[in-house]
């Protein structure tokens, strides 16, 4: 058993790491090429409909956890982009982001994948359109971030086409590496995680405890995910063994959700800048995010 843990820990993790850092730099070209200040400008000038689906996309497109989040939703509103947006991105950033995505496509093939981006995008969506229509922007504190303000993207050294994407070439890498340095400890303790429950742990145990034929594994996952603070990059790797030892799908999605959406510091910092009504409504949000979520892998699970 120690030998197959063992195995399975090498060569889960060899695959991460390059996947991660590979997506990673993507994503830091990204960003390099489109400035943080430009996607302010152009959500602050569309209506509210069409800057709540680019508030959600904007978020998808950003690699941070639910608590790095927080300070980039502060300059969004301070920069008047409109409540809804700014609440689809920070719905849609701990759980969409291309990292997580790409991640998934790793682990649980393309099929499952895009259901959970088309799921969740449209969920992410509807809830930040419904608590602008109950006018929960009232709820939402006066706060203001020093250092906010985005920093030139490169500085060209020439006209060239070296002098042009060398330094954002190098910046992408940078970020990269920045990036991956944050999560290592994340991805090792999935890997390590997944690796003691696929040689250890019976499947006949997860099975029984949160199998698809236990009603209440869904409900049980979504909650506990938050008190858990675990992130996505940590639970993926574990979800996939979980899956392989018979836990529900929906189990499995209802916990990435609910972990990596709503985690227990992320309430903390939202807590100093929303009041707290609009906090409830936020962690109902996202636990009614990973409960249908799950409800839906869970009955599709046999059909796609």
């Amino acid at each position: 058993m120690l030998i197959t843990a063992g195995e399975f820990f090498v060569i889960i993790t060899l695959e991460l790491v390059l996947l991660f850092i590979a997506v990673s730099f993507l994503v830091g070209l990204l960003h390099a090429y489109v400035p943080e200040e430009k996607i302010k400008k152009t959500l602050s000038g569309k209506r509210n409909v069409s800057s709540t689906f680019l508030g959600g996309i904007f978020g998808a497109l950003t690699p941070f956890c639910s608590c790095s989040t927080i300070p980039i939703l502060v300059g969004l509103l301070n920069a008047g982009v409109p409540f809804t947006a700014s609440m689809a991105f920070l719905l849609a950033s701990p759980l969409l982001n291309p990292v997580i995505i790409f991640l998934l496509l790793a682990l649980i093939g393309p099929a499952m994948t895009i259901l959970y981006v088309a799921v969740t995008f449209v969920a992410i969506i509807v809830i930040a359109t419904m608590l602008g229509r109950l006018g929960y922007e009232q709820y939402v504190r006066e706060v203001t971030v020093e250092g906010l303000k985005a920093k030139p993207v490169c500085e060209c050294t020439s006209d060239s086409f070296s002098g042009r994407h060398k330094p954002r070439l190098k910046q992408a890498y940078d970020f990269a590496i920045s990036l991956f340095r944050q999560v290592f400890f994340y991805l090792i303790l999935g890997a390590g995680i997944g690796a003691f429950i696929y040689g250890f742990i019976p499947a006949d145990l997860i099975t029984a405890v949160a199998g698809p034929d236990n009603p209440f594994a869904i409900l049980v996952a979504a909650v506990i995910g938050i008190p858990m603070y675990i992130r996505a990059e940590t639970i993926i790797p574990i979800s996939a063994v979980l899956l392989s030892k018979g836990m529900g799908i929906g189990a499995v999605v209802a916990l990435i959700i609910g972990g990596a959406g709503a985690s227990i510091p992320e309430i903390t910092l939202l807590a100093s800048i929303f009041k707290k009504r609009l906090v409830a409504a936020f962690v109902i949000s996202v636990l009614g995010v990973a409960i249908s979520a799950g409800i839906i892998f869970q009955l599709l699970a046999g059909v796609v």
